[in-house]
Protein backbone atom coordinates (compact mmCIF):
# COMPACT_ATOMS: atom_id res chain seq x y z
CA UNK A 1 0.00 0.00 0.00
CA UNK A 2 2.88 2.85 0.38
CA UNK A 3 2.47 3.84 -3.70
CA UNK A 4 2.61 7.58 -5.25
CA UNK A 5 -0.06 8.59 -7.85
CA UNK A 6 1.06 8.39 -11.22
CA UNK A 7 -1.34 10.88 -12.93
CA UNK A 8 -0.99 14.40 -14.35
CA UNK A 9 -4.13 15.78 -13.80
CA UNK A 10 -7.45 15.21 -11.21
CA UNK A 11 -10.66 15.03 -13.16
CA UNK A 12 -13.99 14.74 -11.32
CA UNK A 13 -16.77 12.18 -13.23
CA UNK A 14 -19.96 11.52 -11.77
CA UNK A 15 -20.20 11.69 -8.08
CA UNK A 16 -20.49 8.14 -6.27
CA UNK A 17 -23.41 7.11 -3.91
CA UNK A 18 -23.36 3.97 -1.97
CA UNK A 19 -26.87 3.25 0.27
CA UNK A 20 -28.43 6.63 0.75
CA UNK A 21 -24.88 8.44 1.60
CA UNK A 22 -23.64 11.80 0.58
CA UNK A 23 -22.13 11.76 -3.04
CA UNK A 24 -18.54 12.03 -2.74
CA UNK A 25 -16.35 12.40 -5.85
CA UNK A 26 -13.66 10.44 -7.69
CA UNK A 27 -10.29 10.89 -7.55
CA UNK A 28 -8.89 9.58 -11.41
CA UNK A 29 -5.30 9.70 -12.43
CA UNK A 30 -4.36 7.96 -15.72
CA UNK A 31 -2.51 4.45 -15.97
CA UNK A 32 1.15 5.14 -18.08
CA UNK A 33 3.42 2.05 -18.43
CA UNK A 34 6.27 1.28 -15.99
CA UNK A 35 9.92 2.72 -16.44
CA UNK A 36 13.19 1.28 -17.48
CA UNK A 37 16.05 1.58 -15.60
CA UNK A 38 17.12 5.28 -16.77
CA UNK A 39 13.47 6.82 -16.78
CA UNK A 40 13.41 8.21 -13.09
CA UNK A 41 16.77 9.87 -13.63
CA UNK A 42 15.98 11.28 -17.43
CA UNK A 43 12.76 12.50 -16.41
CA UNK A 44 14.12 14.55 -13.59
CA UNK A 45 16.87 15.87 -15.93
CA UNK A 46 14.95 17.02 -18.39
CA UNK A 47 12.30 18.61 -16.32
CA UNK A 48 15.64 20.49 -15.02
CA UNK A 49 16.40 21.48 -18.27
CA UNK A 50 13.17 22.24 -19.36
CA UNK A 51 13.38 24.50 -16.63
CA UNK A 52 16.71 26.28 -17.39
CA UNK A 53 17.75 25.26 -13.99
CA UNK A 54 21.46 24.27 -12.74
CA UNK A 55 22.19 21.40 -10.55
CA UNK A 56 23.15 23.45 -7.68
CA UNK A 57 20.46 25.82 -8.35
CA UNK A 58 17.53 22.80 -7.42
CA UNK A 59 20.10 20.77 -5.43
CA UNK A 60 19.78 23.83 -2.74
CA UNK A 61 16.71 24.29 -2.65
CA UNK A 62 15.99 20.84 -2.49
CA UNK A 63 17.87 20.73 0.37
CA UNK A 64 20.73 18.30 -1.06
CA UNK A 65 23.62 18.71 -2.71
CA UNK A 66 24.65 19.21 -6.04
CA UNK A 67 26.59 15.75 -6.31
CA UNK A 68 23.61 13.56 -4.83
CA UNK A 69 20.99 15.43 -7.23
CA UNK A 70 23.47 14.31 -10.27
CA UNK A 71 23.46 10.78 -8.71
CA UNK A 72 19.32 10.95 -8.79
CA UNK A 73 19.85 11.88 -12.44
CA UNK A 74 21.81 8.97 -13.14
CA UNK A 75 20.25 6.37 -11.88
CA UNK A 76 22.98 6.11 -9.18
CA UNK A 77 20.85 6.85 -6.42
CA UNK A 78 17.14 5.55 -6.02
CA UNK A 79 14.30 8.21 -5.63
CA UNK A 80 12.28 6.48 -2.92
CA UNK A 81 11.16 8.63 -0.53
CA UNK A 82 7.76 10.94 -0.76
CA UNK A 83 9.79 13.56 0.96
CA UNK A 84 12.65 14.14 -1.18
CA UNK A 85 9.99 13.95 -4.33
CA UNK A 86 7.84 17.01 -3.21
CA UNK A 87 11.51 18.99 -2.24
CA UNK A 88 13.00 18.25 -6.14
CA UNK A 89 9.02 19.03 -7.38
CA UNK A 90 8.56 22.77 -5.73
CA UNK A 91 12.41 23.24 -6.61
CA UNK A 92 11.41 22.44 -10.14
CA UNK A 93 8.12 24.32 -9.61
CA UNK A 94 5.83 21.26 -10.61
CA UNK A 95 3.89 19.04 -9.37
CA UNK A 96 5.15 15.62 -7.71
CA UNK A 97 3.16 13.47 -10.38
CA UNK A 98 4.98 15.49 -13.04
CA UNK A 99 8.61 13.82 -11.66
CA UNK A 100 6.67 10.61 -10.77
CA UNK A 101 4.55 9.69 -13.59
CA UNK A 102 6.85 7.61 -15.85
CA UNK A 103 8.66 6.43 -12.67
CA UNK A 104 6.81 5.51 -9.71
CA UNK A 105 5.00 2.99 -10.87
CA UNK A 106 4.71 -0.84 -10.76
CA UNK A 107 5.19 -2.70 -13.95
CA UNK A 108 1.88 -4.84 -15.37
CA UNK A 109 0.90 -7.88 -14.06
CA UNK A 110 0.74 -11.62 -14.92
CA UNK A 111 -2.20 -12.51 -18.22
CA UNK A 112 -4.85 -13.24 -15.72
CA UNK A 113 -4.30 -10.43 -13.66
CA UNK A 114 -5.03 -8.11 -16.06
CA UNK A 115 -7.44 -9.79 -17.46
CA UNK A 116 -9.42 -9.56 -14.38
CA UNK A 117 -8.46 -5.99 -14.29
CA UNK A 118 -10.72 -4.80 -16.88
CA UNK A 119 -13.74 -6.57 -14.78
CA UNK A 120 -13.32 -5.04 -12.15
CA UNK A 121 -12.97 -1.56 -13.34
CA UNK A 122 -16.94 -2.39 -14.74
CA UNK A 123 -17.88 -3.85 -11.73
CA UNK A 124 -16.28 -0.43 -9.83
CA UNK A 125 -18.09 1.69 -12.79
CA UNK A 126 -21.64 0.14 -12.15
CA UNK A 127 -21.32 0.04 -8.48
CA UNK A 128 -20.30 4.03 -8.93
CA UNK A 129 -23.54 4.28 -10.89
CA UNK A 130 -25.88 2.41 -8.84
CA UNK A 131 -26.19 -0.18 -11.73
CA UNK A 132 -24.55 -3.05 -10.53
CA UNK A 133 -26.05 -6.41 -12.11
CA UNK A 134 -25.30 -8.64 -10.05
CA UNK A 135 -27.09 -11.53 -8.15
CA UNK A 136 -28.95 -10.44 -4.97
CA UNK A 137 -27.61 -13.19 -2.52
CA UNK A 138 -27.78 -14.11 1.05
CA UNK A 139 -26.00 -12.45 3.74
CA UNK A 140 -24.27 -15.23 4.68
CA UNK A 141 -23.24 -16.34 1.23
CA UNK A 142 -21.68 -12.53 1.35
CA UNK A 143 -20.15 -13.00 4.20
CA UNK A 144 -18.39 -15.87 2.91
CA UNK A 145 -17.21 -15.30 0.22
CA UNK A 146 -15.71 -11.89 1.21
CA UNK A 147 -13.91 -13.30 3.74
CA UNK A 148 -12.85 -16.43 1.89
CA UNK A 149 -11.73 -13.00 -0.82
CA UNK A 150 -9.86 -11.17 1.92
CA UNK A 151 -7.65 -14.36 3.13
CA UNK A 152 -6.50 -15.27 -0.64
CA UNK A 153 -5.77 -11.03 -0.74
CA UNK A 154 -3.32 -11.96 2.70
CA UNK A 155 -2.04 -14.80 1.32
CA UNK A 156 -0.85 -13.01 -2.10
CA UNK A 157 -2.95 -15.34 -4.37
CA UNK A 158 -3.37 -12.06 -6.41
CA UNK A 159 -5.03 -14.75 -9.59
CA UNK A 160 -8.07 -16.10 -7.33
CA UNK A 161 -8.37 -12.36 -5.98
CA UNK A 162 -8.69 -11.07 -9.41
CA UNK A 163 -10.80 -13.84 -10.58
CA UNK A 164 -13.58 -13.54 -7.21
CA UNK A 165 -14.06 -9.88 -6.93
CA UNK A 166 -15.90 -8.65 -10.16
CA UNK A 167 -18.55 -10.91 -9.28
CA UNK A 168 -18.05 -10.60 -5.44
CA UNK A 169 -18.50 -6.45 -6.15
CA UNK A 170 -21.82 -6.48 -8.54
CA UNK A 171 -23.30 -9.18 -6.05
CA UNK A 172 -23.16 -7.33 -3.00
CA UNK A 173 -24.01 -3.83 -4.22
CA UNK A 174 -26.88 -6.03 -6.03
CA UNK A 175 -27.92 -7.50 -3.06
CA UNK A 176 -27.46 -4.02 -1.01
CA UNK A 177 -30.38 -2.44 -3.13
CA UNK A 178 -32.58 -4.94 -2.12
CA UNK A 179 -32.84 -3.64 1.40
CA UNK A 180 -32.20 -6.80 3.20
CA UNK A 181 -29.79 -6.81 5.70
CA UNK A 182 -28.23 -3.29 4.67
CA UNK A 183 -25.79 -2.57 7.72
CA UNK A 184 -24.34 -5.67 7.12
CA UNK A 185 -24.05 -5.34 3.68
CA UNK A 186 -22.31 -1.88 4.37
CA UNK A 187 -20.03 -3.68 6.54
CA UNK A 188 -18.83 -6.20 4.27
CA UNK A 189 -18.53 -3.08 1.41
CA UNK A 190 -16.54 -1.19 3.56
CA UNK A 191 -13.66 -3.49 4.84
CA UNK A 192 -13.66 -5.66 0.64
CA UNK A 193 -13.46 -2.23 -0.67
CA UNK A 194 -10.70 -1.24 1.18
CA UNK A 195 -9.05 -4.70 2.51
CA UNK A 196 -9.51 -6.30 -0.86
CA UNK A 197 -10.40 -4.15 -3.95
CA UNK A 198 -7.73 -1.33 -3.04
CA UNK A 199 -4.92 -3.69 -1.57
CA UNK A 200 -5.65 -6.36 -4.68
CA UNK A 201 -5.56 -3.15 -7.12
CA UNK A 202 -2.10 -1.56 -5.18
CA UNK A 203 -0.78 -4.71 -5.38
CA UNK A 204 -0.79 -5.88 -9.05
CA UNK A 205 0.15 -1.92 -10.28
CA UNK A 206 -2.86 -0.97 -11.59
CA UNK A 207 -2.75 2.49 -10.77
CA UNK A 208 -4.31 4.90 -8.60
CA UNK A 209 -7.91 5.72 -10.44
CA UNK A 210 -9.44 2.22 -9.54
CA UNK A 211 -7.93 1.84 -6.01
CA UNK A 212 -8.96 5.79 -5.45
CA UNK A 213 -12.68 4.52 -6.54
CA UNK A 214 -12.80 1.46 -4.29
CA UNK A 215 -11.74 3.77 -1.21
CA UNK A 216 -14.31 5.97 -2.18
CA UNK A 217 -16.89 3.34 -2.34
CA UNK A 218 -15.78 2.23 0.96
CA UNK A 219 -16.14 5.62 2.74
CA UNK A 220 -19.81 6.16 1.22
CA UNK A 221 -20.56 3.24 2.97
CA UNK A 222 -19.41 3.94 5.90
CA UNK A 223 -20.71 6.89 6.11
CA UNK A 224 -23.68 5.24 6.11
CA UNK A 225 -23.01 3.41 9.07
CA UNK A 226 -21.43 6.12 11.09
CA UNK A 227 -19.73 3.34 13.17
CA UNK A 228 -16.05 3.85 14.80
CA UNK A 229 -14.75 0.74 12.90
CA UNK A 230 -16.15 1.16 9.59
CA UNK A 231 -15.04 4.97 9.34
CA UNK A 232 -11.53 3.75 10.78
CA UNK A 233 -11.36 1.33 7.94
CA UNK A 234 -12.58 3.80 5.55
CA UNK A 235 -10.50 6.20 6.39
CA UNK A 236 -7.14 4.02 6.20
CA UNK A 237 -8.45 3.53 2.45
CA UNK A 238 -8.87 7.34 1.98
CA UNK A 239 -5.71 8.55 3.27
CA UNK A 240 -3.44 5.76 1.69
CA UNK A 241 -4.96 7.36 -1.75
CA UNK A 242 -4.92 10.90 -0.87
CA UNK A 243 -0.91 9.62 0.22
CA UNK A 244 -0.45 8.55 -2.88
CA UNK A 245 -1.59 11.83 -4.87
CA UNK A 246 0.95 13.55 -2.23
CA UNK A 247 -1.80 15.22 -0.54
CA UNK A 248 -0.46 14.56 3.31
CA UNK A 249 -2.57 17.33 4.28
CA UNK A 250 -5.97 15.76 3.42
CA UNK A 251 -4.54 12.79 4.49
CA UNK A 252 -4.05 13.95 8.00
CA UNK A 253 -6.89 15.31 8.51
CA UNK A 254 -8.85 11.79 7.40
CA UNK A 255 -6.82 10.08 10.01
CA UNK A 256 -7.57 12.39 12.75
CA UNK A 257 -11.31 12.87 11.72
CA UNK A 258 -11.72 8.57 11.44
CA UNK A 259 -9.28 7.83 14.44
CA UNK A 260 -12.00 5.58 16.95
CA UNK A 261 -9.36 6.46 20.08
CA UNK A 262 -8.62 3.63 22.50
CA UNK A 263 -11.80 4.07 24.61
CA UNK A 264 -13.96 1.26 22.81
CA UNK A 265 -13.23 -2.50 22.05
CA UNK A 266 -10.58 -4.31 20.74
CA UNK A 267 -11.09 -3.73 17.39
CA UNK A 268 -11.20 0.02 17.21
CA UNK A 269 -8.19 -0.65 19.24
CA UNK A 270 -6.38 -1.91 17.15
CA UNK A 271 -7.79 0.57 14.03
CA UNK A 272 -6.74 2.96 16.29
CA UNK A 273 -3.37 1.86 15.82
CA UNK A 274 -3.13 1.30 11.98
CA UNK A 275 -3.95 5.15 11.78
CA UNK A 276 -1.22 5.90 14.25
CA UNK A 277 0.92 4.12 12.21
CA UNK A 278 -0.44 6.25 8.90
CA UNK A 279 -0.04 9.07 10.88
CA UNK A 280 3.58 8.34 11.39
CA UNK A 281 4.00 7.81 7.72
CA UNK A 282 2.75 11.06 6.57
CA UNK A 283 4.50 12.86 9.26
CA UNK A 284 7.31 11.35 7.87
CA UNK A 285 6.47 12.39 4.43
CA UNK A 286 6.33 15.84 5.51
CA UNK A 287 9.55 16.02 7.54
CA UNK A 288 7.97 16.24 10.55
CA UNK A 289 10.48 13.56 12.74
CA UNK A 290 9.42 14.49 16.16
CA UNK A 291 5.95 13.90 15.35
CA UNK A 292 7.16 10.61 13.60
CA UNK A 293 8.74 9.33 16.47
CA UNK A 294 5.44 10.23 18.85
CA UNK A 295 3.00 8.61 16.01
CA UNK A 296 5.41 5.30 16.31
CA UNK A 297 5.88 5.52 19.96
CA UNK A 298 1.93 5.62 20.63
CA UNK A 299 1.25 2.55 17.98
CA UNK A 300 4.05 0.73 19.72
CA UNK A 301 2.30 1.23 23.45
CA UNK A 302 -0.94 0.08 21.98
CA UNK A 303 0.69 -2.77 20.38
CA UNK A 304 1.92 -3.66 23.77
CA UNK A 305 -1.74 -3.81 24.92
CA UNK A 306 -3.32 -5.82 21.30
CA UNK A 307 -0.91 -8.19 21.27
CA UNK A 308 -0.59 -9.73 17.69
CA UNK A 309 -3.71 -8.77 16.56
CA UNK A 310 -5.62 -9.25 12.88
CA UNK A 311 -8.60 -7.20 13.46
CA UNK A 312 -10.33 -6.47 10.14
CA UNK A 313 -7.30 -8.41 8.30
CA UNK A 314 -4.75 -5.87 9.13
CA UNK A 315 -2.66 -7.68 11.61
CA UNK A 316 -1.76 -4.94 14.16
CA UNK A 317 0.48 -6.06 16.70
CA UNK A 318 3.86 -4.87 17.93
CA UNK A 319 5.73 -7.33 15.03
CA UNK A 320 4.04 -5.30 12.43
CA UNK A 321 4.59 -1.93 14.30
CA UNK A 322 8.30 -2.82 13.91
CA UNK A 323 7.72 -3.50 10.28
CA UNK A 324 5.99 0.49 10.49
CA UNK A 325 9.05 1.37 11.64
CA UNK A 326 11.28 0.27 9.10
CA UNK A 327 9.19 1.84 6.13
CA UNK A 328 9.05 4.89 8.45
CA UNK A 329 12.30 4.94 8.81
CA UNK A 330 13.41 4.49 4.94
CA UNK A 331 10.73 6.93 4.02
CA UNK A 332 12.42 9.33 6.67
CA UNK A 333 15.86 8.83 4.80
CA UNK A 334 17.40 6.79 7.76
CA UNK A 335 18.70 3.35 5.94
CA UNK A 336 20.42 2.66 8.90
CA UNK A 337 17.90 2.99 11.11
CA UNK A 338 15.44 0.54 9.30
CA UNK A 339 18.00 -2.02 8.82
CA UNK A 340 18.42 -1.95 13.11
CA UNK A 341 14.89 -1.97 13.31
CA UNK A 342 14.53 -5.00 10.94
CA UNK A 343 17.05 -7.12 13.25
CA UNK A 344 14.49 -6.34 16.07
CA UNK A 345 11.66 -7.81 14.64
CA UNK A 346 10.97 -11.49 14.00
CA UNK A 347 9.38 -12.04 10.50
CA UNK A 348 7.59 -15.16 11.52
CA UNK A 349 5.37 -13.30 14.13
CA UNK A 350 3.83 -11.44 11.17
CA UNK A 351 0.21 -12.44 10.30
CA UNK A 352 0.47 -13.56 6.68
CA UNK A 353 2.48 -13.29 3.53
CA UNK A 354 1.73 -9.38 2.93
CA UNK A 355 3.40 -8.32 5.84
CA UNK A 356 6.11 -10.92 5.80
CA UNK A 357 7.19 -9.64 2.17
CA UNK A 358 6.71 -6.65 3.35
CA UNK A 359 9.32 -7.07 5.83
CA UNK A 360 11.66 -8.79 3.53
CA UNK A 361 11.61 -5.70 0.71
CA UNK A 362 11.63 -3.34 3.47
CA UNK A 363 14.70 -4.95 4.71
CA UNK A 364 16.66 -5.19 1.21
CA UNK A 365 15.59 -1.22 0.27
CA UNK A 366 17.45 -0.38 4.05
CA UNK A 367 20.53 -2.53 3.16
CA UNK A 368 20.67 -0.94 -0.53
CA UNK A 369 21.61 2.09 0.46
CA UNK A 370 24.57 0.82 3.60
CA UNK A 371 28.09 0.65 2.53
CA UNK A 372 29.18 -3.32 1.71
CA UNK A 373 25.96 -4.89 2.38
CA UNK A 374 25.09 -5.12 -1.52
CA UNK A 375 25.00 -8.56 -1.70
CA UNK A 376 22.62 -8.69 1.85
CA UNK A 377 20.39 -6.63 0.05
CA UNK A 378 19.85 -8.76 -2.89
CA UNK A 379 19.23 -11.83 -0.53
CA UNK A 380 16.35 -10.00 1.13
CA UNK A 381 14.73 -8.84 -1.67
CA UNK A 382 14.78 -12.12 -3.18
CA UNK A 383 13.16 -13.04 -0.16
CA UNK A 384 10.82 -11.15 -0.45
CA UNK A 385 10.15 -12.04 -3.98
CA UNK A 386 9.91 -15.44 -3.14
CA UNK A 387 7.39 -14.79 -1.04
CA UNK A 388 5.28 -12.62 -3.38
CA UNK A 389 6.60 -11.39 -6.86
CA UNK A 390 3.77 -8.68 -7.04
CA UNK A 391 5.01 -6.60 -4.44
CA UNK A 392 8.36 -6.29 -5.47
CA UNK A 393 7.51 -6.59 -9.21
CA UNK A 394 5.23 -4.05 -9.24
CA UNK A 395 6.31 -1.89 -5.94
CA UNK A 396 7.01 1.58 -7.09
CA UNK A 397 10.15 2.31 -4.59
CA UNK A 398 11.10 -0.79 -5.79
CA UNK A 399 12.46 0.53 -9.21
CA UNK A 400 14.65 3.04 -8.43
CA UNK A 401 16.23 0.70 -5.27
CA UNK A 402 16.82 -1.80 -8.54
CA UNK A 403 18.19 0.70 -10.78
CA UNK A 404 20.58 1.73 -7.95
CA UNK A 405 21.45 -1.14 -7.51
CA UNK A 406 22.24 -2.00 -10.99
CA UNK A 407 24.51 1.20 -11.35
CA UNK A 408 27.22 -1.12 -9.29
CA UNK A 409 26.34 -4.71 -10.28
CA UNK A 410 29.26 -7.02 -10.55
CA UNK A 411 29.39 -9.94 -12.82
CA UNK A 412 29.51 -12.40 -10.15
CA UNK A 413 26.59 -14.77 -8.47
CA UNK A 414 24.86 -12.19 -6.72
CA UNK A 415 24.92 -9.63 -9.84
CA UNK A 416 23.05 -12.60 -11.54
CA UNK A 417 20.37 -12.49 -9.10
CA UNK A 418 20.07 -9.25 -9.38
CA UNK A 419 19.93 -8.89 -12.93
CA UNK A 420 17.15 -12.27 -13.14
CA UNK A 421 15.00 -9.25 -10.45
CA UNK A 422 15.64 -7.01 -12.32
CA UNK A 423 14.34 -8.13 -15.71
CA UNK A 424 11.53 -10.00 -13.83
CA UNK A 425 10.52 -6.54 -12.68
CA UNK A 426 10.74 -5.33 -15.95
CA UNK A 427 13.35 -3.67 -16.17
CA UNK A 428 15.60 -5.15 -18.41
CA UNK A 429 14.83 -6.85 -21.83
Amino acid sequence: MLTLGPGHYIGVPAPVRVGRGRPLSLLCLPRVKGPSVSDIGRRLRQIRNARGKSLAVVAGLAGISPSYLSRLESGQRALDRRSLIVALAQALDVAPNEITSASLLATPGEPEEDRAVGAVRLALFAAGMGASQGRACGLAELDARANALLDKQRECDYATVGARLPDLINDLHTSLAVGKDEREILRLLVITHVQGTQAWLGDIGAGQDLAWQAATLAAAAAQDLNEPASLAISGFGTAFGLIGASGFDLANKVVADTDPGTGLGDDEREMSGMLTLTRSLIAASQGRHAERLAALDHAADLAAHTGEGNAFWFGFGPSNVGVWRMSVALEAGEHAEAARVAATVNPDALPSPTRRSAYWREYGRALARLPNHRNEAVLMLRRAERISPARVHRNPFMHSVLAELLARARDDAIGRELRGLAYRSGLLT
